[in-house]
């Protein structure tokens, strides 16, 4: 159903507008004009008032009724604003919006005075009252969408975060788990161990040796772990072994793993009798075993308290939100180590290229991080599987640059003009909300920065610009 023109008396539309909650203050001539040269409209509920897909023209100023716009969020629907009679709603004098964000609908009969957008000259010339009034409304409604969308960008990305996190997460925690309920089998077996050592008649000289190879038959962390070729290989040699020499098998995959030599072996098995030999290599198994597992379980706890303080810098948390000297370095490798899970699920290689030092610059809180997380994150969903992005930061005179390039199929050059602006995304409906380069680039303004784009197939550039601190 359209709107239909209705025909209100001109007296009694002036006192319609005197009472008007927004602009009944003005001078009477000013309301008079717009009596004169407006169009009373009447709508019923569930009308859209402008297609989401059709230019902007006209300013309604609302007499009664009630308006909300509707906005895609993800894959829902949210109500982002809405206006009730005496509010003043579509374009607005000055205002530089074409097309509406979302879709304005009726919520129930409503009636407005309409002023189409070829009057805006006349008007602010014989209405200077009115235009005032409605330069001040519509900058509370720039305020007002600019804080809604920050934060509903906000928690979309804490979304995505949360996910990955909880993936990233997942395995250490469960690795601790593991680790922690083997390892208590494995202390009752190393207490056994020493039970049958203290029991075995050796000497002094040979409980040492036993000692020092148990002692330092761990494999160091930084040597990385054998490959399931090399396992299989080290446990069939020991098992092997183990059978020329009439010992327990049981102790194989424990003596392959520690990385202990054959020859040392051999070494040992010249000092003792067969049933000492049993009892000690029963003794090296079990505690290079409680011990691999201790230093599971460190490392384990040790990624997730990483990750925890990777999160806890990246957003900031217990901080005043003022500008301080920040470290582009740290917020950028913060926020790489928050998106690991997602580059690890594409098998992208981020690289990392940056100085040892770099200088601070002036941030709110985790802004930045907000930003970096933004292009990174955009960078992870155009590259191709086990694809790469660099990134990297550089001192260039009074600025710090930072440029974060990846090898997907670049930007089509006749949109790479309109990446930037607020709803404009090229993601399939339900992944975007085509907020987060518009957010990116007013943060960066805020920071006195500027945000750059380059973009050719196989290869695409962010260089964001801030100033030193």
């Amino acid at each position: 159903m359209s709107p239909r023109r209705t025909v209100i008396p001109h007296d009694d539309l002036i006192e319609l507008l005197a009472a008007h909650k927004t602009i009944g203050s003005a001078p009477r001539e000013e309301l008079a004009w717009l009596a004169e040269h407006g169009e009373v409209r009447s709508y019923e509920p569930g009308e859209v008032v402008v297609p989401i897909t059709a230019p902007v023209v006209e300013m309604i100023i609302l007499l009664s009724g009630h308006i909300a716009i509707y906005v895609a969020r993800g894959n829902s629907r949210r109500k982002a604003m809405e206006w009730r009679a005496g509010d003043v709603t579509g374009l607005l004098p000055y205002s530089r919006m074409t097309h509406p964000p979302g879709e304005s609908v009726l919520e129930e009969p409503s009636q407005g005075l309409i002023v189409h957008r070829d009057l805006f000259p006349e008007m602010v010339n014989k209405c200077p009252t009115v235009t005032g009034i409605l330069v001040h409304v519509m900058i509370d409604r720039a305020r007002q969408f600019t804080s809604t969308d920050w934060q509903d960008e906000k928690m979309m990305s804490l979304g995505r975060l949360a996910a990955g996190l909880a993936h990233e997460l997942n395995n250490p925690a469960s690795a601790v788990a593991r680790s922690s309920k083997l390892l208590s089998q494995a202390l009752v077996q190393a207490e056994d161990a020493a039970h049958a050592l203290g029991a075995a008649r050796i000497s002094e000289e040979e409980r040492s040796k036993i000692e020092a190879l148990r002692d330092g038959s761990l494999v160091p962390a930084t040597t990385g772990v054998f490959s399931a070729i090399e396992r299989s290989d080290r446990e069939d040699e020991v098992t092997t072994w183990l059978e020329d020499h009439q010992a327990d098998v049981g102790s194989a995959q424990a003596l392959a793993e520690s990385g202990v030599e054959v020859d040392a072996l051999d070494e040992l098995a010249d000092e003792l009798t067969p049933e000492a030999l049993d009892v000690a290599l029963r003794s090296i198994a079990a505690g290079y075993m409680t011990r691999s597992l201790a230093s599971d379980i460190e490392r384990a706890a040790t990624r997730i308290y990483d990750l925890v303080s990777a999160v806890k810098r990246f957003t900031y948390m217990d901080r005043a939100t003022v500008t301080e000297p920040s470290s582009v370095t740290q917020g950028l490798v913060d926020t790489v180590a928050v998106l690991a899970s997602k580059a690890k699920s594409k098998a992208v290689t981020v690289r990392l290229e940056m100085p040892d030092t770099l200088p601070l610059v002036r941030a709110y809180g985790g802004e930045l991080n907000q930003v970096w997380a933004n292009l990174i994150e955009n960078a992870l969903d155009a590259v191709p599987s086990s694809g790469q992005i660099v990134i990297s930061a550089k001192h260039a005179g009074d600025s710090v640059v930072v440029r974060i390039v990846d090898n997907g199929p670049g930007i089509p050059p006749d949109i790479q003009a309109r990446i930037f602006d607020p709803f404009f995304t090229t993601k399939p409906i339900g992944q975007g909300t085509g907020l987060g380069l518009d957010i990116s680039r007013r943060i960066v303004l805020r920071h006195d920065g500027q945000i750059e784009v380059d973009s050719r197939p196989g290869r695409t550039e962010f260089k964001v610009t801030l100033p030193v601190a």
